[in-house]
């Protein structure tokens, strides 16, 4: 009896000494937060599959806890200048592209000397996309990920049904009319479409005397899913910031705004007004999705759930150029690590896991072209496999090289880069789209006078802190 008590007591103890080991174990883990909500990531499966990710890298290892956190996006910048102003800011933030780091200004660590200490291979990527993460200031504040190209999707039903020869399908090719005219494939041969496929309720087209503008029910051309400085973007790169820190509008984003003005308002309009952006016809604002607008421009991360309920046939085509320049603008994601990080050696840890061991999974969870060119060669077959499980009723007989093409055409300055009060800047150019865009009697120059104006006041009140 006392043999089998003192067992039973060595039992206990021996349990207890486990346990408690165990929860020490568990206490000496380095936590490692991962916040999710300035790109994409928050859908109910991308979580989950997220999460998965997650639990297969604390599996792996006993030394760090991940921990994900996702906040929708319509709170999640909100939410992390909270948990950062409350000094409880994550270790990694991510994906997150241009516009979301430029958000938070001086936030982000500078990676240079992680890389160097852990001699990590940057090989693997193109050069030019590593520097595109150098910030002059603040260093290397990401290393590559994703890449979303943009291009130019159009509605092959609408194309035919007008009788209208496809876009071409390669940079560099013409645009071959149904004359069998090779016209170069620039933003006046896209006007002069855009103007054919719009029609109005009684079947008139915009190049007709018939047309009336006010009753358009198919448009020929629009941009959508972006905000002034992206649109503007397709008639050449350029900043609201010149080389001494002053508010300016390039003269191409002038000429830009008084185009769309004109698509909008003039007597043969071939583009969404204001009134019409964000209406049942136009699915909402998913332009291009409602099977209404024939041509838009657009990112890879579109493709998919941005033609999901499309009754129609589409394919890529090149973005047009512009005085003899094409620009393919490029948004590229990332993680960073926040320079409030209490661990920023765990944190690099776990993004270089995310970046490498799980580039591959997490690119195909955003829909993204890896930034790994090892990675590149199969993944147009496997995001078409992706969208065909997805969309089993769709068709994914797609250009995809243009896709690649694009690549080679960045804006340069990005469209996103960072500003000066880069919130409140961005708000100020926001209200100036509501009033040009839902005003035809607007004069353009005037407002965007306005605006620089304003934009300097912002620029002048960030500097001082004021």
């Amino acid at each position: 009896m006392r043999k089998t008590k003192l067992t039973v007591i060595l039992l206990v103890l021996a349990t207890t000494l486990v346990l408690s080991l165990t929860a020490v174990q568990a206490q000496d883990k380095v936590q490692v937060r991962w916040y999710v909500g300035l790109g994409a990531g928050t859908d109910a499966d991308k979580v989950e599959q997220q999460q998965a990710v997650v639990d297969a890298f604390n599996a792996s290892q006993s030394e760090i806890e991940l921990i994900l956190e996702v906040v929708d996006n319509a709170q999640a910048y909100d939410v992390l200048n909270t948990q950062i102003a409350a000094g409880n800011a994550p270790d990694i933030v991510g994906p997150m592209g241009i516009r979301g780091r430029a958000s938070f200004p001086g936030a982000w660590l500078d990676l240079t000397g992680l890389i160097e200490a852990n001699s990590y291979d940057l090989t693997d990527f193109d050069p030019a996309l590593v520097d595109f993460y150098k910030v002059e200031g603040q260093g290397q504040l990401g290393i590559p990920f994703a890449v979303f190209p943009s291009f130019m999707m159009f509605n092959k039903n609408l194309f035919d049904e007008a009788d209208l020869p496809h876009p071409p399908a390669n940079y560099g090719e013409p645009y071959i009319d149904e004359d069998g005219n090779e016209l170069e494939w620039n933003m006046d041969t896209v006007t002069n479409l855009a103007r054919i496929l719009t029609v109005d309720a009684n079947g008139n087209d915009a190049t007709m005397d018939e047309f009336d503008n006010t009753q358009i029910v198919q448009w020929g051309f629009g941009v959508s899913h972006t905000d002034m400085r992206g649109r503007d973007t397709l008639f050449g790169a350029g900043n609201f910031v010149d080389a001494e820190g002053k508010a300016v509008v390039p003269e191409n984003w002038r000429y830009a705004e008084n185009w769309y003005h004109d698509a909008m308002y003039g007597p043969n309009a071939f583009y969404p007004s204001g009134a019409y952006a964000g209406s049942d016809l136009l699915a909402g604002g998913n332009w291009f999705g409602s099977g209404h607008v024939a041509m838009v421009p657009i990112h890879l991360w579109y493709l998919g759930w941005g033609t999901a309920d499309l009754d129609a046939e589409w394919d890529l085509a090149p973005i047009p150029s512009y005085n003899g320049v094409t620009t393919a603008k490029l948004h590229a994601d990332t993680f960073g690590i926040m320079r409030f990080s209490q661990n920023p050696d765990a944190a690099f840890t776990v993004l270089t896991y995310l970046l490498g061991e799980q580039a591959e999974t997490l690119s195909t969870i955003y829909g993204g072209m890896p930034a790994r060119l090892s990675l590149q060669g199969t993944f147009f077959e496997h995001f078409a496999a992706t969208l065909s499980e997805q969309y089993p009723d769709a068709n994914f007989d797609i250009n995809w090289d243009v896709a690649v093409q694009s690549l080679a055409y960045p804006d340069n300055p990005n469209h996103e880069e960072g500003m000066p009060g880069f919130l409140e800047s961005s708000d100020r150019y926001t209200q100036y789209l509501q009033v040009v865009d839902n005003n035809a009697d607007v004069d353009i120059n005037t407002e965007l006078d306005t605006l620089q104006a304003d934009l300097q006041a912002i620029f002048d009140t960030a500097s001082t802190g004021s």
